[in-house]
């Protein structure tokens, strides 16, 4: 539940982020050496390594989180 929903944001910054990479280029163009702003093989690359940051990000706190036991968790809150 917990990893759903930070994919979700994730995923939604994704969009957002595309949608401005795209419609953003010569701002873009400006700060870039050597890469075109539109570059599919450099925005997929960017979009691979932030998801799996992400999901390791959100995957290993609710691993951790999930091993613990409800009972010992609500006797401590």
């Amino acid at each position: 539940m917990i990893l759903r929903e930070n994919l979700w944001l994730v995923a939604a910054g994704l969009i957002v982020g595309g949608v401005l990479a795209v419609l953003a280029p010569r701002l873009i163009a400006s700060r870039l050496y050597g890469v075109s702003p539109v570059d599919p093989p450099t925005l997929v690359l960017a979009t691979s390594v932030l998801l799996l940051v992400a999901f390791a990000a959100a995957y290993l706190p609710a691993r951790r989180a999930a091993r613990v036991d409800p009972m010992i968790a609500l006797h401590q809150g």
